[in-house]
């Protein structure tokens, strides 16, 4: 066969994870600015440098009006080293600086302080960008910068409490840097896999209706025996490539794939054509049924090449109205009359017994000069 280049197409949905989880962070740094600015109106009786909190504000402000609108015209700039650090390093000055706008003791007391949920974003992009090992180193670096943030408040003396509150800072910090950032690289993984297997359908679709055609336009119209013979074995190479890539993942014992090794069977001994018409929706089947039922089918395609010189089989497959499978095999053969022909043991026992032994049913419907169709049914398992 063959091999086929394609062009790269892009892919509409790849910066669409991106912009969605960092216009999260930009709305999350809005309400932890609003609620900063509510904890310095509501603490205000204990700032002991008020300009300094009033600056903390003013540049947590700006980088937060900057950082939205650096992300409309280019958003994975964001995702860079660069402005992940720039942004953890205002938010480590902001939680050290909380200190010294407060009078002595008041980071460990009943009141909140502004340093609490804005430096948080830095944590976030950290994990988005670089990945959860990252995201919880930057979330871990809050406790020591919780330790300075107390030295700057006048706290020398550490007990048990408050060492509990440096670390509980510490550990939820790095916790959710590490889990957005699992998540993010979840998310990612999810992209990856449905673009791919959106391209491996574009190119299958593409192979199926351009190159099929093509090759069993070529067998059918061609006077050259030789050269029938090579479109029919890469048409069959191809169909099996493109079976096996769309149905890669499925099972060994997947009804599908043991329907297709037996029309490749066929194929390969009878020289006609099988086409495979299996729906993704069917109900599951034991494998002891899907194996009674492929033996069922096999043993009608080598009847329909055998007896009834077939050159043309389908088989389709699709969920039956009580439940369970429904499969036809229908050929363009010579067909029999059914009322005064008796079925040899092929289509009695190797058809018939077997699904039956397996909790299902077949019907054979076939006329002179018509072909033969026989259909039958499966339960769920």
């Amino acid at each position: 066969m063959s091999k086929l280049r394609t062009a790269a197409t892009p892919n509409p949905g790849g910066a669409g994870l991106e912009v969605s989880l960092l216009s999260g962070v930009a709305a999350f740094r809005w309400v932890a600015w609003a609620w900063m600015t509510v904890v310095v109106a509501v603490t205000s009786g204990d700032l002991a440098r008020p300009w300094l909190a009033f600056a903390l504000a003013g540049v947590t402000l700006a980088v937060t009006a900057a950082l939205t609108v650096w992300l409309r015209p280019s958003p994975r700039s964001l995702l860079g080293s660069g402005p992940v650090a720039a942004e953890l390093a205002c938010g480590l000055a902001v939680v050290v600086a909380d200190g010294w706008a407060y009078k002595s003791g008041h980071v460990f007391g009943p009141s909140q302080t502004l340093g609490v949920v804005w430096p948080l974003s830095g944590v976030l992009m950290a994990g988005i960008a670089l990945g959860p090992l990252a995201g919880m180193v930057a979330g871990a670096a809050f406790g020591p910068a919780r330790l300075f943030d107390a030295f700057a408040n006048g706290v020398h003396h550490f007990d048990g409490h408050r060492v509990l509150s440096m670390a509980s800072t510490a550990l939820v910090y790095a916790l959710a840097g590490a889990i957005v950032g699992y998540i993010t690289r979840l998310l990612r993984q999810a992209r990856e896999e449905v673009a791919a297997a959106q391209a491996r359908e574009d190119v299958a679709r593409t192979l199926h209706d351009g190159v099929l055609q093509t090759l069993a336009a070529i067998e059918r119209r061609t006077a050259e025996p030789e050269i029938g013979r090579l479109a029919r074995d890469q048409e069959r190479e191809l169909r099996d490539y493109l079976f096996s890539a769309r149905n890669g993942r499925r099972r060994a014992g997947d009804l599908a794939v043991a329907l297709h090794r037996a029309a490749s069977r066929f194929e390969s001994t009878f020289q006609g054509r099988a086409e495979l018409l299996v729906p993704d929706d069917i109900p599951r089947l034991a494998d002891p049924q899907i194996q009674a039922l492929a033996g069922a089918v096999g043993e009608a395609l080598s009847n329909a090449g055998k007896h009834g010189r077939a050159g043309r089989v389908t088989i389709y497959v699709e969920p039956a109205a009580s439940g369970g499978v429904f499969c036809s095999v229908k050929d363009d053969g010579v067909g029999f009359d059914p009322t005064v022909t008796v079925e040899g043991v092929g289509l009695s026992g190797s058809v018939r017994a077997r699904v039956l032994e397996a909790g299902g049913r077949a019907e054979v419907h076939s006329a002179p000069g018509e072909g033969t169709e026989i259909c039958l049914w499966m339960g769920s398992a």
